[in-house]
């Protein structure tokens, strides 16, 4: 299988792809835990059907610590009882920001007043930013088909 579009050959694609790439490395800078950012990441890629990133952010995730349990249970996290409630609100404010399509008020003010319960205003900047360059990242893997189950940890760094 290849993808209908090389992001790394087109120059244009490839252009726009470094800017998002750029934007998601200032998130290694907040004081959000890199397991909630991989956690963040690996839901949104299932719930929009993304095999790369989930691919990616599995492999990136237990490079980072993270237990295959917990990976396991990501998809599944309401009835997990291996997740913080800080986690599980960076995971329900990531399904309601990934499914906006879905919900007519688009992330309710009690997910959102969940999310601030747990976190700062760095973080929560932070959260809003991993959820909406995911998404990104998504669509743009989805759209072209790019293939999943190569992905080396660190392959992009």
């Amino acid at each position: 299988m290849e993808a209908r579009l090389n992001f790394f050959t087109d120059p244009l694609a490839g252009k726009a792809l470094k800017h998002l790439t750029a934007a998601g490395r200032v998130l290694t800078e907040s004081t959000l835990p890199l397991a909630t950012q991989e956690l963040v990441r690996l839901r949104a890629s299932q719930i929009n059907g993304c095999g790369f990133c989930t691919d990616m952010h599995t492999k990136e995730a237990v490079a980072a610590g993270e237990t295959q349990l917990r990976l396991n249970l990501v998809a599944t996290w309401r009835e997990a009882t291996v997740f913080t409630d800080a986690e599980r609100a960076a995971l329900e404010l990531t399904e309601q920001g990934t499914r906006i399509a879905d919900a007519a008020g688009g992330v309710s003010d009690d997910v959102w007043a969940n999310a601030q319960k747990h976190y700062d205003d760095e973080q929560l900047g932070a959260l809003v930013a991993a959820i909406a360059l995911i998404n990104a990242f998504n669509r743009l893997n989805v759209i072209v088909q790019q293939p999943a189950g190569d992905y080396r940890v660190g392959m992009f760094h």
